[in-house]
């Protein structure tokens, strides 16, 4: 008798718990539908779910973030979710992680259809793809104060209210394992709100962002070591003389934020305009995108004083920047994906030129962060395309020195498809790996190998050495 009602009284509690799951969900299920996408225009017929749409992370000045959801093409209830932050500061996620990196689709030259990615990080995860500030992309302000005093962190605490938001409409996800992903000045997104869901997690028992780690690219990630890798990169692959190496090294002071003077100007103005030549800086061996020649280029930002030196670069070969920027302007686009709902006074940009011209904090290091979270625990992965010369694997790996871990597995190539993929190091709380032949934005220029990359870190193995 003792055995069955013990039986009965599991019994009871599987049947309260199911009950208490699903009025919830069910409840909320009609707030998803409305993020729901039935289909993109031109999009091939696909077997997982995507949802997009806004979620409002501060009611008085009206600012809301847009997202773009691909749940995993299998067993989407199993596998973990991932975050990805595009960086800038200013650029769009949907424009660059969604459309030409790790998404499911990409746009075609005319921008009139998409196709199928061989390589989409969706086929291991839920993906989340967020806009964040809001002036970027869809995601919108109604105070416009806020486009010209956009920062670090204000940035990581509407990210974080934007997640705690997001969970409330798809409580499914809920306790899932999460993880953070990025590239660029997302260097500083990542682990920045890494650190605030971390803290935020202390004061809930039960946190509902069950967050186990993070993975960046590329990333910026600490002003005078950044800096002093990144012209040792120029001057190694012969894109400067050794006399402007020179110049730049004994005019500039890259120790001091917002240090700058006129010689290190005209000695970096000097290297862009007369020694580059007419290159894509983010991928120096691959063909510069030749429509962009003659047109009036995009600003990017990019860290080499301790403040955000603005320089004018080109886009992405195969100038796929311009197809996502045709594409997610048509009006049955925008109404497919619930986007620009408020009617947005400005055309969707891949990137924010006010954003990035009035970037008002920023942190001059993120090793602090890295220090703190790796005696956390969370799985730490960087990476590192080397063919960039905008944040080159030399800075990453002069920061990166500095955090002075403990070497768990030496210097090693790893392969992928039978191809040395890169070369990696894994050290006690940190693993950190280059990609071969990639540039600024690694899935884009080696797919395979950046999901060879993501694959192993998501199973928590060293990449492989065969």
């Amino acid at each position: 008798m003792a055995a069955q009602s013990k039986i009965h009284f599991l019994f009871l509690c599987l049947l309260f718990l199911s009950l208490f799951w699903f009025i919830p969900i069910g409840g909320l299920t009609k707030e998803q539908e409305l993020d729901r996408i039935s289909a993109l225009p031109g999009q091939p017929p696909v077997s997982f779910s995507q949802f997009s749409g806004y979620v409002t992370v501060n009611e008085k000045h009206g600012r809301a973030l847009f997202y773009w959801f691909t749940e995993a093409t299998s067993l989407p209830h199993e596998k973990p979710l991932v975050l990805w932050l595009n960086g800038g500061p200013g650029c769009s996620s949907v424009a660059y992680g969604a459309s030409e990196e790790i998404g499911p689709f990409r746009i075609n030259r005319t921008a009139s259809s998409l196709y199928l990615s061989n390589f989409s990080w969706n086929s291991e995860a839920n993906i989340l793809f967020l806009e964040s500030p809001a002036g970027v992309g869809f995601s919108y302000t109604n105070t416009s104060s806020d486009l010209k005093d956009s920062g670090d962190k204000r940035t990581a605490e509407d990210a974080l209210v934007f997640l705690i938001r997001w969970f409330s409409r798809f409580p499914q996800y809920k306790f899932r394992d999460f993880y953070i992903a990025g590239e660029s000045y997302a260097g500083h997104y990542v682990p920045q709100l890494a650190k605030k869901i971390h803290d935020y997690n202390k004061g809930h028992p039960h946190p509902i962002i069950n967050l186990k780690g993070f993975i960046v690219g590329n990333a910026v990630t600490d002003n005078y070591r950044d800096s002093i890798g990144t012209v040792t990169y120029w001057w190694s692959h012969s894109m400067i003389s050794d006399r402007t190496y020179r110049s730049i090294l004994k005019n500039c002071n890259f120790k001091e934020d917002n240090k700058t003077s006129k010689r290190c100007d005209d000695s970096v103005n000097y290297a862009i305009n007369h020694e580059f030549g007419y290159i894509d800086q983010y991928s120096i061996y691959t063909p510069a995108c030749i429509q962009l020649k003659n047109v009036t280029t995009a600003v990017r930002s990019l860290r080499l004083r301790n403040s955000l030196l603005q320089r004018r670069v080109f886009g992405y070969d195969p100038c796929s920047e311009n197809y996502a920027e045709k594409y997610f302007n048509r009006p049955d686009v925008q109404k497919a994906m619930h986007a620009n709902v408020t009617g947005i006074p400005y055309k969707w940009t891949a990137c924010s030129d006010e954003l990035i011209k009035n970037w008002k904090d920023s942190e001059s290091t993120m090793l602090p962060i890295y220090k703190e979270l790796i005696t956390a625990g969370l799985r730490i992965w960087v990476f590192s395309g080397d063919t960039d010369s905008v944040v080159p694997v030399t800075a990453t790996r002069f920061s990166l020195s500095h955090l002075n871990l403990t070497v768990k597995t030496r210097w090693y190539p790893w392969y992928s498809d039978n191809q040395v993929g890169g070369w990696s190091e894994v050290y006690d709380g940190l693993t950190f790996a280059t990609v071969r032949g990639a540039g600024h934005e690694v899935p884009l220029f080696q797919p395979r190998r950046a999901f060879t990359l993501f694959k192993s870190f998501l199973a928590e193995k060293e990449l492989p050495k065969y």
